[in-house]
């Protein structure tokens, strides 16, 4: 009772004794290697894991935490050989199945995962979240009927699960049915709704309603499921705006000068950059046609990077150390970024992309590592993408995204310090507007070839054709012809949107340029 209410200290009090007095309970070795591993002591629990399987060799469940705990750490191989171990002995191991598939979904063999989510499925055919975890995988291939199929299944057998529902949402071009709207709010009405499906019914209504055109009722649903969202991820705009303060203070032009021959010359890398919903997605897989470059995804490693340069500080820590890295350093960390990417490319493409939107903050150290990397800004503008975050749920760490306030206060930041890298890197960034993007798509791919120092090539311009992987919520945006569907979607909540507008200031009054004064 205590592991199972967090109580993670009371819990160890509790079995370390009675594990003491008795050594073989292979269950009490089990509840402590849980404890441990949520403790992060990774190696503790792999041993307590290990323990209770020689102790019971047919015990799975040991064996299945001790796979789980190996995929954790990287070790994917050597949880597979568990997992296969699991299988051989049971083919429909329903928990072996589900972790193999989610293995093999982590290392993007998707074709491998698609087959044993249809197999478990099939044998589990009343499991909804299996249902759920297909879904997601056809939506990422492409696969959108299926998806649609896989999430209605899902909904059938447990109609209060609210991940299902927005799963759907999440498609963007799906329309709900007036039979689905009324299914979705008796499930918000339902006692037994946790938090978590609470916050994704919401969303999804509030996409069903607007499909509809009932904004006021759509935005109050928004609103409801922002909320409660906000209430498990709360969000610091004050770190954000002394993060690029202390920025500015750090990366100055002589700071540049003085860097400038320093760092890892390999060009291989194209970060796109921005507020998510601002286009990213649809500039990604314009440069993902290219011949000559490899579409990866939303990469974590610049991030991983800075925070391994200062453990256990807040992100922005780094830049006290930036300043005292010497060339050896600066240059070995941008070769460990390129090796640490290399799981992510599956070709021999010269260029690939890294699609972090959230990098923009990273600029200074993605600069002095990596200063021959192509950078890529995509904007749009402040309203049309501020409503577009509120309006989507994210999975995590988008977390000003789900308050109006903040998110102005977040894109102005943003606009803030890219202007201040034009200032002291003129012509280092490139700059996409997602408005003209859309008004003359072959002008602005051009201009970004240009940029790259790459030939034009004509696939760019049929990007809707490439049947590579997206993991990203425009997944379905992105395998058709650019349109102006839902660009302009904010002016139906324009009435509720006055935080925003409030928040942007100068920034939304002088779109696309920017003001003197973007502080606030």
């Amino acid at each position: 009772m205590a592991l199972a209410n967090g109580k993670l200290e009371d819990a160890e009090r509790l079995i370390r004794p009675y594990l003491r007095e008795n050594p073989e309970d292979v269950g009490a070795a089990l509840i402590l290697g849980t404890i441990a591993e949520r403790c992060d002591a990774a190696k503790e629990a792999e041993n307590l894991y290990c323990r209770a399987i020689l102790l019971a060799p047919a015990y799975l469940e040991a064996r299945i935490m001790l796979a789980k705990l190996l995929q954790g750490s990287g070790r994917r191989d050597d949880a597979l050989l568990i997992l296969e171990g699991i299988l051989a002995h049971d083919s429909g191991h329903f928990g072996a199945l589900s972790l193999k598939a989610g293995i093999f979904v982590q290392a993007r063999k998707l074709e491998e995962a698609k087959l044993i989510y249809h197999h478990l499925v099939q044998l589990h055919k009343s499991d909804g979240r299996s249902w759920i975890n297909y879904a997601h995988l056809l939506k990422t291939m492409g696969h959108f009927d299926e998806a649609v199929a896989g999430y209605r299944r899902a909904v059938k057998l447990e109609p209060g699960r609210g991940i299902a529902w927005w799963g759907m949402a999440n498609l963007k071009t799906f329309i709900f049915l007036p039979d689905d709207i009324a299914s979705m709010r008796k499930g918000l009405e339902g006692h037994d709704v946790d938090d978590d499906d609470r916050i994704h019914l919401h969303f999804a209504l509030g996409k069903a309603l607007g499909d509809h055109g009932d904004y006021q009722a759509s935005f109050a649903h928004y609103e409801q499921g922002n909320r409660l969202r906000l209430e498990k991820a709360p969000h610091d705009p004050d770190r954000v705006s002394a993060t690029v303060r202390q920025i500015e203070r750090v990366f100055t032009q002589d700071f540049v000068a003085d860097h400038e021959k320093m760092g890892c010359k390999a060009g291989d890398p194209i970060f796109i950059v921005g507020l998510p919903r601002s286009g990213s997605t649809l500039v990604e897989q314009i440069l993902a046609s290219h011949p000559q470059i490899e579409g990866t995804e939303e990469l974590f490693d610049i991030e991983r990077i800075a925070l391994q340069l200062v453990p256990g500080q807040p992100s922005g820590a780094y830049l006290d150390r930036l300043v005292d890295l010497d060339p050896a350093k600066l240059r070995s960390l941008g070769e460990h970024y390129l090796a640490a990417t290399r799981r992510v490319r599956h070709t021999d493409r010269p260029y690939f992309t890294d699609k972090m939107p959230g990098n923009w903050i990273y600029i200074a150290l993605i600069h002095s590592i990596l200063p021959s990397a192509k950078i890529v800004d995509v904007r749009r503008h402040p309203l049309g993408c501020g409503f577009a975050n509120f309006a989507q749920h994210f999975n995590w760490g988008i977390n000003f995204a789900y308050d109006l306030t903040n998110i102005g206060r977040y894109y102005r930041q943003y606009v803030r310090l890219m202007q201040h890298f034009d200032a002291v890197m003129p012509g280092r960034i490139h700059r996409i507007f997602y408005e003209d993007l859309v008004a003359d798509t072959e002008r602005e791919v051009r201009r970004l070839m240009f940029y790259l120092d790459l030939p034009f090539d004509p696939a760019c311009l049929r990007f809707f054709e490439n049947r590579r992987a997206v993991h990203t919520p425009s997944s379905e945006q992105v395998r058709r012809p650019i349109n102006r569907d839902g660009m302009d979607k904010w002016n139906k909540y324009e009435p509720w949107l006055a935080p925003l507008k409030a928040a942007l200031g100068p920034v939304l009054d002088e779109y696309p340029a920017v003001p003197v004064n973007v502080a606030g």
